[in-house]
């Protein structure tokens, strides 16, 4: 009887040994050292691929976004995820693939407390992410990523290098590590929040962390939550204006959506005991919030929710548009964007918000995607982390990607290929070194572009 056929079940496949193998056959197809390279895609135009992404964004909140992109290098690479992706669409790749976050920089990754109320870290932003994608899109963006911000932080050249190399062998041994695990251990793997503060020298570090987790305690504080809120001449409760990125919508662009569908599309998508969850709250305001760097321009609002005893849950509507990994033929996506986000989510976090759901908005037909909104203390953990000890972050985000890539790709053929030495290592440290250059040099084009002084380096 052929059970495996029947149910739909893959039949029994290479073992450990075979698939090492495998993965370090492919070292004969793309050496490693062939990913210290980069080649400029011909005719390459930063500033087209840009003009291009900001054509369907709002177009009163361009000056923004570009205000915010010219405020560094590191800023600049966040905002111009769609360029990183066209240059990495012709570079070679050795074909071990899984779910890509497709944005993978240090600011992506984040703490956050599970649906059983655990601080863990992991991924964060999902807006770029593609399924069957080779690992290296997201590796070299991360130690990209590494070597900008630590020449952000005045540290040398030599220094950023070697950051970036860390945080590549940090994902190698963690990769590695969970090569030995079966499927189901490696799946459940988590990074909680006290493990990373038990690993942290820094006393400092210690007791912000110590702070944030603390403060969960009681999640529903106001001086807790962003944004705030406050009740207004008829007593029911409004968020806060902080413009210029927490605002709400004026009726040229509220006009444009039907709010009322979106909520009505968020709760037919949700779980129906989940559902049944949000039913005990009541809506009592909606205003636009500015998100990040990239997604600024793009449509994202967040939802006030109160229960009948004035408790608040933020939920963030925030729109889903077409990958940059899809639109420069680095992987594909045939369906729905809110559901490429949800399940890409769902594919590499270790703990995924309960109120994540795709939607479709009836007036414009644009999609979206809902998730509960984080507290700010916690939230800011991202930066405390980073300001603090770059290395150990960078180490930190390294271990968690690899968590994440190996639910989805096989670890012990990226183990194979990755192999025990640091020449993987070396050589992703040495594409960052070459991309944070072009990096630089587009900033700088960016910024004579827009009238920006460029940041000092």
């Amino acid at each position: 009887m052929d059970i495996g056929t029947r149910t739909g079940v893959a039949e029994r496949g290479p073992d450990r040994r075979a698939r090492y193998a495998a993965g370090k056959a492919l070292r004969q197809i793309v050496p490693r050292e062939a990913l210290a390279d980069f080649t400029p895609p011909a005719n390459r135009n930063a500033a087209a691929i840009i003009a291009e992404t900001e054509r369907d964004r709002i177009q009163s909140l361009l000056p923004l976004r570009r205000k915010s992109m010219a405020e560094s290098p590191h800023a600049f690479l966040r905002g111009a995820a769609d360029v990183m992706a066209a240059d990495l669409a012709t570079q070679p790749a050795p074909g071990i693939r899984a779910q890509v976050c497709g944005d993978c920089h240090l600011m992506n990754f984040g703490a956050f407390i599970s649906p059983e109320g655990h601080p863990l870290f992991d991924l964060n932003d999902f807006d770029e992410t593609l399924p069957n994608v080779d690992v290296t899109i997201d590796l070299r963006r991360l130690a990209t990523s590494v070597v900008v911000a630590a020449l952000g932080a005045d540290k040398s050249g030599q220094a950023a290098r070697s950051m970036a190399r860390s945080a590549i062998k940090a994902y190698r041994r963690t990769a590695t590590e969970l090569a030995s695990l079966s499927p189901l251990q490696a799946w459940n793997t988590r990074v909680p929040l006290r493990d990373v503060v038990a690993d942290l020298r820094n006393r400092v570090l210690h007791e912000a962390v110590h702070a944030a987790i603390a403060s969960q305690s009681n999640e529903d504080d106001f001086a807790d939550n962003f944004p705030r809120v406050a009740q207004d001449s008829s007593s029911d409760w409004r968020v806060e204006d902080k413009p210029p990125r927490l605002f709400h919508l004026d009726e040229s662009v509220a006009s444009q959506f039907d709010l009322n569908g979106l909520i009505a599309a968020a709760f037919a998508n949700l779980p129906p005991p989940v559902a049944s969850l949000l039913r005990r709250y009541r809506l009592c305001d909606i205003a636009f919030k500015a998100v990040g760097v990239g997604s600024v321009g793009t449509y994202c609002t967040i939802a006030l929710f109160m229960s009948a005893d004035d408790e608040p849950l933020f939920l963030q509507i925030k729109e889903a548009k077409r990958s940059v990994l899809d639109r420069f033929g680095v992987g594909a996506w045939p369906g729905a964007q809110g559901v490429r986000v949800v399940e890409g989510q769902r594919m590499m976090q270790a703990a995924s918000d309960i109120f994540l759901g795709p939607m479709l908005d009836p007036a414009s037909r644009r999609e979206f995607y809902m998730r509960q909104l984080k507290t700010r203390r916690l939230g800011g953990l991202t930066e405390v982390l980073q300001n603090h000890d770059l290395l150990d972050y960078a180490k930190l985000c390294g271990r968690t990607l690899a968590r994440a890539h190996a639910r989805s790709a096989d670890a012990v053929t990226l183990a194979g290929y990755m192999g025990k030495s640091e020449a993987f290592d070396d050589a992703l440290a040495s594409f960052a070194m070459r991309y944070a250059r072009q990096n630089a040099e587009d900033y700088e084009a960016f910024c004579a572009l827009h009238g920006a002084t460029p940041a000092l380096p």
